[in-house]
């Protein structure tokens, strides 16, 4: 037996898996490809070995000789998802950086390019921009949408972390910014970015008609509002402590905390490249899994990773009583359900150009996958 790892770097076609196992595999999804290497295989047999990660572009198992043979006798796909996430996020940086400048008043900008430019893994802007590519779209038509939309996530880090909220010091391995700005600045900053998020979109976007710019300026604020990111926050709020929280109540919640945006995302995008209604209600639904997907994993990561490893505080949930998946159904069939959400995610985007939709099938098991 040997570890083969092919770090993201390609993927195995469809066919090859699928003929080895007798089957016609030209229909399925690299979700199914990765688990049949994975029930044929049986039981890991290490803690390194269950992890078991991969996205559509890269096969991380224990394969027997036969099955590496097999692997490398065919040909493997030239997108790299490595690459494509440096090169995206190398570019949304550059973008945000531009943005939100320092100027005058020098605290505001200060607090806001703090925990704006902090870090991060990127994942709605990636969404937005590969959407809009998706459909023929280019980079730059949807990079001001794409900012909007991590301008809008940093503010609602910003304000999650507060007193009044989660009460958290340490967002993306460093202080949360009310800790170094306090918490009258940071409440500010937050609204600043906000605000600024709309303003870019209106005064940045070329190359598409006034009347797509008004529409994705509706959907984002829609999905941000007191029907979206916010009612997933108020209800999250208003249900800690609480013991009567079930499964619907718990899904509310993360469907418009964490889901909403990223539907968002994904809408943006889609309609400046010039997407139908139809087209663009199949990528809600594929980025409305992938967020529910997001949370299910956070709540994993949270009583499974350190502080250290996430960059933000473990445990909190436990400490501050809030319901979450393992609390409810426990870590297996938590883990169970977020494989299943990826995949049912992941059938949103089967009538797509493959090589097309590949960025987005990659980031959906990028975030099934990840470690912090």
């Amino acid at each position: 037996m040997s570890l083969v790892n092919s770090t993201a770097t390609s993927w195995l076609q469809a066919h090859t898996i699928s003929n080895y196992y007798g089957g016609n595999g030209s229909n399925l999804s690299p979700y199914y490809l990765c688990h049949t290497f994975k029930n044929k295989l049986g039981p890991p047999i290490s803690q390194k070995e269950s992890t078991f990660r991969y996205s559509s572009f890269s096969i991380c198992a224990i394969l027997t000789k036969e099955e590496s043979k097999i692997k490398k006798a065919h040909d493997f796909s030239s997108f790299n998802f490595e690459d494509y996430m440096i090169e995206k996020a190398n570019s949304v940086n550059k973008a945000l950086e531009s943005a939100v400048s320092i100027r005058e008043p020098l605290k505001i900008h200060e607090s806001m390019r703090y925990s704006l430019l902090a870090g991060g893994k990127r994942i709605r802007p990636m969404l937005c921009i590969a959407a809009c590519e998706l459909f023929g779209g280019d980079e730059s038509i949807a990079m001001p949408s794409a900012c909007a939309v991590e301008m809008i996530h940093t503010m609602s880090l910003m304000h999650d972390d507060l007193p009044c909220m989660d009460n958290d010091d340490l967002r993306r391995g460093k202080p949360t910014n009310h800790k170094v700005f306090g918490e009258d600045v940071a409440v500010l900053a937050g609204d600043a970015l906000l605000a600024f998020a709309f303003e870019h979109i209106a005064t940045s976007t070329k190359g598409v008609s006034s009347d797509r710019i008004v529409r994705v300026i509706g959907e984002l604020a829609r999905f941000v509002g007191s029907e979206g990111l916010v009612a997933g926050q108020i209800v999250d709020v208003c249900s800690e402590g609480k013991s009567d929280v079930g499964l619907k109540h718990l899904e509310f919640i993360h469907i418009h905390k964490t889901a909403a945006l990223l539907e968002g995302s994904v809408a943006l995008g889609a309609i400046l490249g010039g997407a139908n209604d139809e087209q663009v209600l199949k990528l809600k639904k594929f980025a409305r899994g992938i967020g529910l997907l997001f949370q299910v994993v956070d709540d994993i990561l949270d009583v499974t990773k350190s502080s250290k490893e996430l960059g933000k505080t473990a445990g909190k949930d436990l400490v501050a009583d809030k319901v979450t998946y393992p609390k409810l159904i426990g870590i297996e069939k938590s883990r169970e359900f977020a494989d299943k959400l990826n995949r049912e995610a992941q059938e949103q985007l089967s009538g797509f150009d493959p090589e097309k939709a590949a960025p987005l099938i990659a980031l959906a098991n990028y975030i099934a996958y990840r470690d912090n």
